[in-house]
């Protein structure tokens, strides 16, 4: 890897992952930079509204998480800012010396052309990370930043990346899709207590229809022990679990979430309407972090658009619900097919699809980006 990079990163939370799948990945970023000789600081708002979330509604969970994570990340340098008077100061001496700064799709506008502004004053490059559907869903949030001022753009997926390109006319844009933090995310050995798990937040109305169709619906058929982690689960939608024979655990803090998958004879990903649809391709975290764990995958549909894994081997995809519970009956009664598709999915992910491969990614961007202006 190419090292010595001064490098600043601006996400919505680094502290909390409550309903914040992003947090996986920008962690295990931000880690390896810092390992390959990179001067990296991460930055997020002081009291984010995940951070606020998790200890509202968490408790000693909440506690316990923050913990579990400041122990497992003492590499990362993490630093708060307000959105007040104060936000001029703070940037303009936390910026000084910095060669790119990162910032993620999900932050505050004000924010976000405040680093713009400094970015010729400071001499450093700009790149949006953007690892969200709005591109698609909500184009009127983006066009809050002033996105001309830009000097790229990291989207996690073809389909936004091309959004970038032929929607908002930008230059500079590059593919750099999310991936496992394989020093967390890993096999481990243990007894098998659920027969199938879903990991995954209920908000929003994004997949109401399809979690009924590829995760309760299939649960009820296989009458086995079914265990749901996620959070924003309204009255209605828990009772529907318990009404299905479902378990909801509710919250489950990101690092403990390989004792689960390895808790589990299988997962599902059921992706958000906008993945399986408009931005067909682009696989979400869940994806990476069950593969990495060594967990038979059955996913409701979605197309591998962009050739990053092995579909049939890797993992099944089901076409319906009625599929989706035959799949799922085959693999529980077939543990030879489970470990030979578990062993085919990590051999993949840990071949193109860690936090070290996105790195090395990145500091080529960089590289590059740095080149090209320069030319």
């Amino acid at each position: 890897m190419n090292q010595g990079l001064n490098i600043r990163i601006f996400a919505h939370s680094w502290v909390s992952d409550w309903n914040h799948g992003n947090a996986h990945f920008l962690r295990g970023l931000a880690r390896i930079l810092v390992r390959a000789g990179s001067n990296v600081r991460c930055y997020e708002q002081l009291g984010s509204w995940s951070l606020s979330n998790l200890v509202r509604h968490e408790g000693e969970r909440a506690i316990d998480a923050i913990d579990h994570f400041r122990k497992i990340f003492p590499e990362l340098d993490i630093r708060f800012y307000n959105l007040d008077h104060t936000l001029s100061a703070f940037l303009l001496r936390e910026l000084r010396g910095a060669d790119v700064v990162l910032v993620h799709e999900w932050s505050d506008p004000v924010l976000v052309n405040a680093i713009l502004a400094l970015k010729q004053q400071l001499g450093f490059y700009v790149l949006l990370h953007d690892t969200h559907h709005r591109a698609l869903s909500d184009p009127r949030e983006l066009l809050r930043f002033h996105l001309h001022l830009f000097d790229g753009v990291l989207a996690f997926g073809e389909p936004i990346a091309r959004i970038y390109r032929d929607g908002f006319g930008m230059e500079r844009v590059w593919t750099l899709h999310e991936a496992a933090d394989i020093e967390n995310f890993k096999p481990l050995p243990a007894e098998k207590t659920h027969d199938l798990l879903w990991i995954g937040n209920w908000g929003d109305e994004e997949r109401t229809r399809e979690l009924s169709e590829f995760l309760i619906q299939p649960a009820m058929e296989l009458n086995g022990r079914t265990k749901v982690h996620g959070v924003r689960y309204p009255e209605e939608a828990k009772q529907a679990l318990a009404d299905a024979g479902i378990e909801f655990a509710g919250y489950l803090p990101n690092l403990r979430a390989p004792e689960a998958y390895a808790a589990s004879a299988l997962t599902v990903h059921i992706p958000r309407r906008h993945y399986a649809n408009g931005l067909s391709g682009i696989p979400t975290i869940r994806v990476f972090e069950a593969l990495a764990c060594g967990t038979p995958l059955v996913c409701a549909p979605w197309e591998d658009a962009e050739g990053l894994f092995r579909p049939g081997e890797d993992y099944l995809v089901a076409r319906d619900g009625a599929h989706m519970a035959a799949l799922l009956r085959e693999l529980l009664a077939d543990e030879g097919a489970r470990r030979q598709m578990a062993a085919n999915g990590l051999e993949t992910l840990r071949r193109r699809h860690t936090c070290e491969h996105r790195a090395e990614q990145l500091l080529g961007i960089c590289a590059e980006l740095a080149e090209e202006v320069a030319a």
